[in-house]
């Protein structure tokens, strides 16, 4: 197993499963947060109905473990590609390649901010002590909804937010796709139509959530 992770295709493997199972995490979390459109009552019944299940530990310990493995693999594999760059620069002038889109080549950077965003969006709604509680049909449960109306009436925060979201959705674009072909399932004709099914599922994923925050800055009242 640890030679298979050494390796470039075995790396690569591993981070695109890991990253296929965020993205049908991220996928699940925007469809729940679009409750926000329904009714307060909603949003913190599907809140509460998450947080009080005992088997939330089981599935957020899984989540962080798929998590951590999808970093700290894509930051060994761009160092491990950098550093054969680097070497094998002083030892023959490489063929010309197809220039890499601006997306693949810096989604490590990318990964760095969006690992930020998610550590700052946790501290601010899943561990924040706000003290906002609301209760239906005599349950008590976190009103979540109040929570994110008064984050979401902040400029900065919603220029963050949004900013941080764009570079999701180019990170998400291309590496839906590039799962597929290190897995070794596209080939040369399924590939344009692969690489389409994952910009167009990007774009539902990150509009979904960009539209929240500017739904209650702009248009949202009590």
């Amino acid at each position: 197993m640890i030679k298979f992770l050494k390796s470039s295709i075995g790396s690569k493997q591993v981070i695109g499963l890991a990253g296929l199972g965020l993205a049908v995490f991220v996928f699940a979390h925007m469809a729940g947060n679009m409750l926000i459109f329904v009714s307060p009552e909603a949003y913190n019944k599907y809140g509460h109905a998450l947080t009080s299940n005992p088997l939330i530990y089981f599935a957020e310990a899984g989540l962080v473990a798929i998590f951590l493995g999808h970093v700290i693999l894509s930051l060994w594999l761009s160092w491990k590609n950098w550093k054969s760059r680097g070497s094998q620069a002083y030892t023959y002038k490489k063929p010309k390649k197809t220039k890499a889109s601006l997306a693949s080549r810096t989604m490590w950077a990318q990964g760095l901010v969006i690992l930020v965003f998610i550590i700052l969006h946790l501290l601010t709604f899943k561990f924040a002590n706000d003290g906002y509680y609301v209760e239906y049909g005599g349950e008590k449960m976190r009103d979540l909804h109040r929570l994110m109306i008064e984050v979401f009436q902040q400029p900065l925060y919603v220029v963050g937010y949004t900013f941080c979201l764009l570079l999701l959705w180019g990170h998400l674009s291309h590496g839906v796709s590039s799962v597929f072909q290190s897995l070794g399932m596209t080939g040369e004709r399924s590939a344009p139509a692969v690489k389409t099914i994952g910009w167009i599922y990007a774009l539902v994923v990150c509009l979904g959530f960009i539209s929240q925050p500017l739904y209650v800055y702009f248009f949202y009242s009590a």
